[in-house]
C-alpha cells in the first residue's frame, strides 16, 4: 500500500529530482495560469507536501484504498488469450476490479483527503469517459462533500450510463456545449469554476497534467499500481516482466504503472495513444504523431495544434483518450528514450475489446483496449518465454452500448441522461 516514500535516500534517486520546485520536468510542465489561480495552487502544493510528511495521512489513505477501493488488485495471467495470440505471455494488472471500475479512484481518494485537510467542502472535477467522474462522485458521497462534475455534451452522449451513476451518487453533472463538447472543454469549464470559488472549492483534476503540483500529485497517488505490480511479479514469478504497456490519454494510469519500473533498465515501458480513424489532422489524439510543443491548460507539453498555435480537433472512439495534450512527465521520459510510444486505431481498439471479452470473459474499457491492441500485435512477434504486462486500467461496462452502436448492432435501447 502507499507508504511514506520521501526519505533522503529516495530523494537522491534521479526519478525524484523531477519535477523541480517550479514543477518542471526538464522543458515540460510548469504552471502557466492566471494570477487568480497562483495562490490556490501554492496552497495545494503546501498542503500536499505537508500530507506527504504526515504518517497519519498515509495510514488513512491506505485504509481507504483497501476497504473502500478494494486494493490490492490482482495480477492475472491471461492464458487462453496468450495461446490465441501466440508469442509472449500476457499478464493483466486488474485495475478494472477497483470500486468504481477504474484506476481513477486512487487519485480521487488522495485528493479528497487533501481537500478535507484544507477545509474545502465543495469539489469539482472534469471527466471524459466518466471514470474519473464516478470516482470523484463516489468519494464525495463517502465524505459528505458537495460535488459538481463537468463533462462535454458529446461525452455525456457516449457515456450516458456513467452520467446516471454520477447523479445517483449525488453529484451535479454539468454538460459543456462549447467547442468539440469533449474533455478539453470540460477542463476549461472546471477551471473557470475554480477561479470563481477558490476559497471553498478544491478541483480534483483527474490526469497527470495541468499546472504544478497536479502532475506530481496525480503520479504519486497512482504509483501504487506499479509498486503492487513489481511485488506481485517477484512473489509469483520470481522475475519482472519484459515489458509494461498502458494506454495514454493525459497519462495517469500509465505514469502510475511505469514509475516504479523506471530504474529497471531491462523492463521496456510503452505508452499507447489513440490513433483514431487515421493519423490525418483532426482524426486522432496521438500527440507524438504530429504534435508540437506548446501550452495548454497550465502546462507546457506536446499538443496537437496548428501552425498558428490553435488547438486541433481530436478524435478517439474512447472518450478518455480524446484529448489534445499529454502529461509532461511522459514527454520528458520520451525525450530520455526511457518510455516508448505507439498508437492503436479505433478499429484495432474495438477488435481488442472483442477479443479479450471472448477469450477471457473480461470486458475492457475502450481506453484500455488501445493498450491491449498494441500488446496483441507486439506479443505475436516475441518468443513464448517473454512476458508482457498490460495495465487493465478500467472495465468496459460503460462502453458496451457505444461499442454495440459502432459495430452496427440493431435494436439497441435509447439511453440519455443529458
Amino acid at each position: 500500500m502507499l507508504t511514506s516514500q520521501y526519505t533522503k535516500k529516495n530523494l537522491k534517486d534521479p526519478r525524484f529530482e523531477i519535477p523541480d520546485n517550479q514543477g518542471r520536468f526538464g522543458p515540460y510542465g510548469g504552471s502557466f495560469v492566471p494570477e487568480t489561480l497562483c495562490y490556490p495552487l501554492q496552497e495545494l502544493n503546501e498542503a500536499y507536501e505537508a500530507a506527504k510528511a504526515d504518517p497519519s495521512f498515509h495510514t488513512e489513505l491506505n485504509r481507504l484504498l483497501k476497504e473502500f477501493a478494494g486494493r490490492p488488485t490482482e495480477l492475472y495471467h491471461a492464458e487462453r488469450l496468450s495461446t490465441k495470440i501466440g508469442g509472449a505471455q500476457i499478464f493483466l494488472k486488474r485495475e478494472d476490479l477497483l470500486h468504481t471500475g477504474a484506476h481513477k479512484i486512487n487519485n480521487a481518494l488522495g485528493q479528497a483527503l487533501l481537500a478535507k485537510r484544507m477545509g474545502k467542502k465543495r469539489i469539482i472535477a472534469e471527466t471524459g469517459a466518466g471514470q474519473h467522474g464516478i470516482a470523484t462522485a463516489s468519494v464525495c458521497a463517502r465524505f459528505g462533500l458537495e460535488c459538481k462534475i463537468y463533462m462535454g455534451a458529446e461525452d455525456m452522449r457516449r457515456q450516458a450510463l456513467n452520467v446516471f451513476k454520477m447523479r445517483l451518487s449525488g453529484a451535479k453533472v454539468h454538460g459543456v456545449e462549447t467547442g468539440s463538447k469533449t474533455l478539453k472543454e470540460a477542463i476549461n469549464e472546471a477551471m473557470r469554476d475554480w477561479v470563481t470559488h477558490v476559497r471553498t472549492t478544491h478541483y480534483i483534476l483527474g490526469s497527470a497534467l495541468g499546472a504544478h503540483p497536479y502532475p506530481l500529485m496525480v503520479r504519486d497517488f497512482h504509483r501504487i499500481i506499479g509498486r503492487e505490480t513489481k511485488k506481485q511479479f517477484r512473489d509469483k514469478m520470481g522475475q519482472l516482466p519484459n515489458e509494461l504497456i498502458a494506454c495514454v490519454g493525459g497519462g495517469s494510469n500509465a505514469i502510475g504503472f511505469f514509475f516504479d519500473f523506471l530504474d529497471e533498465s531491462d523492463v521496456k515501458l510503452t505508452g499507447v495513444e489513440a490513433g483514431g480513424r487515421s493519423l490525418k489532422e483532426g482524426e486522432h489524439a496521438a500527440r507524438f504523431e504530429g504534435g508540437k510543443l506548446g501550452i495548454l491548460q497550465g502546462c507546457k507539453t506536446w499538443i496537437l495544434q496548428n501552425s498558428d498555435g490553435q488547438i486541433n480537433p481530436t478524435h478517439s472512439v474512447s472518450a478518455g483518450l480524446d484529448y489534445a495534450a499529454i502529461g509532461p512527465e511522459h514527454a520528458f521520459y520520451r525525450d530520455k528514450q526511457r518510455i516508448d510510444f505507439g498508437w492503436a486505431s479505433d478499429e484495432q481498439a474495438l477488435e481488442a475489446f472483442k477479443t479479450l471479452s471472448a477469450e477471457e470473459g473480461i470486458l475492457p474499457a475502450l481506453e484500455t483496449s488501445h493498450g491491449l491492441a498494441y500488446a496483441f500485435e507486439h506479443a505475436a512477434q516475441l518468443d513464448k518465454d517473454q512476458i508482457i504486462c498490460v495495465n487493465l486500467s478500467g472495465r468496459g461496462d460503460k462502453d458496451a452500448m457505444e461499442a454495440a452502436r459502432i459495430m452496427g448492432v440493431e435494436g439497441l435501447p435509447k439511453m440519455s441522461f443529458g
